[in-house]
């Protein structure tokens, strides 16, 4: 059995595959297993991490038979992981030199934690590497251990999987899966830090999250697919209806499914511009069901446009960014 078990879902990454591969097999420390998932990728991916396991025993590759899509890829991985830790490394992304010995360190020093989470860095075309805006979390006193309740700030944080390590027992005692679609991570980091006892930091990049430009960034490309984010969320909220103990995160969790919501639908090339008004219709209804007693929505124009949206107020919606731009423009 390793310590950690690495799962690395791949479609289409020919070009970065090789950097992100070694930048497991290079890691110090730590006995470390490689599960490449080949998510019926049809470039030359296959072949890429046929080498690497032929080269290298810490490498396994799983085949499937037809493109599931990044959810249903990792969960192939998890299947055969034997790790007592599992990272999820996106294959266009590189983990850091060094960040799997920092992590077995800082879980052996808590006692073993349900998670260990640590910070990324966006990394360009032209060489910039842009530390995450949430560093500032890392950085702010915390007990060594603790759950939500002590660092609720924590949900502020980018809402992905790649950003920790997870003890393999509490994923399996969650019962956590990925969905089909986009926005998977969604109904996985939710409930996972919600009912994780014992948490845990690492002020350290951990991650180097690649800016692609061309179409392998699905946040970059337009697609009714991006309506995908409305189921994901129903099923954080049925986890919560099944945890009536949480009950009082449904008002935060709330807010930033709000926040959420508002940045899949401002962010140009995402929702396609004929299909705005819908979205803003299903996002009405959505919220509508979903709204909890107790939630307050933030102050500023960032609470204007949440409410605005939640309510399928389109137009005025329109109008208020319009105003915002103008103001920017009257500064400069």
């Amino acid at each position: 059995m390793s310590r950690f078990s690495v799962i690395v879902p791949v479609y289409q990454v020919q070009d970065y595959l090789a950097e992100c591969l070694d930048s497991v097999l290079g890691q110090d420390g730590p006995d470390v297993e490689l599960i490449a998932v080949d998510d019926r990728s049809p470039d030359g991916c296959g072949a890429i991490l046929d080498g690497a396991a032929a080269a290298d025993a810490r490498v396994r590759v799983l085949h499937l038979p037809e493109n599931v899509g990044l959810g249903r890829a990792r969960n192939a991985g998890l299947e055969v992981a034997t790790g007592d830790y599992v990272v999820f490394l996106d294959s266009d992304d590189t983990l850091t030199p060094g960040l799997l010995k920092s992590i077995d360190e800082r879980l052996t020093a808590t006692g073993d934690p349900d998670i260990l989470v640590y910070d990324y860095a966006r990394t360009y075309a032209d060489g910039r590497i842009t530390r995450a805006a949430s560093a500032h979390v890392f950085g702010a006193a915390s007990p060594d251990v603790f759950d939500l309740d002590a660092r609720p700030d924590l949900l502020d944080l980018l809402q992905v999987v790649w950003n920790k390590a997870y003890r393999r027992d509490f994923i399996t005692e969650q019962r956590l899966v990925f969905p089909a679609g986009y926005y998977e991570d969604t109904p996985w980091t939710y409930p996972a830090l919600l009912a994780a006892a014992r948490i845990t930091l690492l002020d350290q990049v951990g991650v180097h999250y690649r800016q692609r430009q061309e179409g392998g960034n699905i946040l970059a490309t337009a697609s009714r697919k991006h309506f995908d984010v409305f189921a994901q969320y129903d099923l954080v909220f049925a986890f919560l209806d099944g945890r009536p103990d949480l009950d009082r995160w449904r008002p935060v969790v709330y807010g930033r499914m709000l926040h959420h919501l508002n940045t899949v639908v401002s962010k140009p090339g995402r929702v396609p511009p004929g299909d705005r008004r819908e979205y803003f219709r299903r996002a009405a209804e959505h919220c509508a069901r979903l709204r909890p007693a107790g939630y307050r929505p933030p102050a500023g124009v960032d609470g204007v446009r949440t409410e605005l949206l939640s309510h399928g107020r389109y137009g005025a919606y329109q109008a208020v960014r319009a105003l915002a731009k103008a103001r920017r423009l009257v500064k400069r």
